[in-house]
């Protein structure tokens, strides 16, 4: 279901609740049905929160590969890749959704510079490999981009699933692979 039919559910439902409220109060002031819709309607923003929250990815420090560095590029990655979720999932203006695809590339990117550069200044043994799934990755995003550029907001489910997806991935599996190397030589 798309979140703008979805919206548009909500916004009929708590239409629908607030009559039925009034209507209910017609009747008279003590009705029962009346303040438990009102306690109904109280929850929705709750609701919204706790969905909201959990459609978010959260930084764990699980997820640390314990070099400062890579994991404030790490957190901010998170922090992109939600707010390009955000441009997503409310469907805001191209531009935003643009602007923020565009951001979470940019600084990908940025980021697999920095990790690679650190990791070939102290000599890690699997480099070569690491390089490769960077590259692998960037692959499939661009092709994502250019299947934005081709069909527009709907392109974008699959490169947040995408994304979601490979980031803690990667970052669960092969990024903890160097942290030994790392601290081994001293980085932190």
């Amino acid at each position: 279901m798309s979140k703008r039919f979805s919206a548009l559910i909500l916004a009929a439902t708590i239409g629908l609740i607030i009559v039925a409220i009034g209507l209910g109060f017609l009747s008279s002031f003590t009705n029962p049905v009346s303040w438990i819709l009102i306690c109904v309607l109280a929850m929705l923003p709750i609701i919204y929160k706790f969905k909201r929250r959990n459609s978010q990815l959260v930084w764990k420090e699980e997820y640390s590969v314990g070099v400062k560095v890579l994991d404030d590029d790490h957190k901010k990655l998170i922090e992109l890749l939600n707010q390009f979720k955000t441009a997503y999932d409310y469907h805001t203006s191209e531009e935003y959704e643009k602007q923020s695809l565009e951001a979470l590339v940019n600084y990908t990117k940025f980021h697999f510079n920095r990790e690679e550069d650190l990791m070939e200044k102290n000599e890690y043994p699997d480099l070569a490999a690491h390089k490769k799934q960077h590259q692998q990755m960037i692959a499939e995003v661009e092709r994502f981009v250019a299947k934005y550029h081709e069909q527009g907001h709907d392109a974008l489910s699959e490169v947040s699933d995408f994304l979601s997806a490979w980031l803690i991935n990667h970052i669960n599996g092969t990024d903890k692979q160097y942290s030994q190397h790392l601290h081994d030589r001293g980085i932190s």
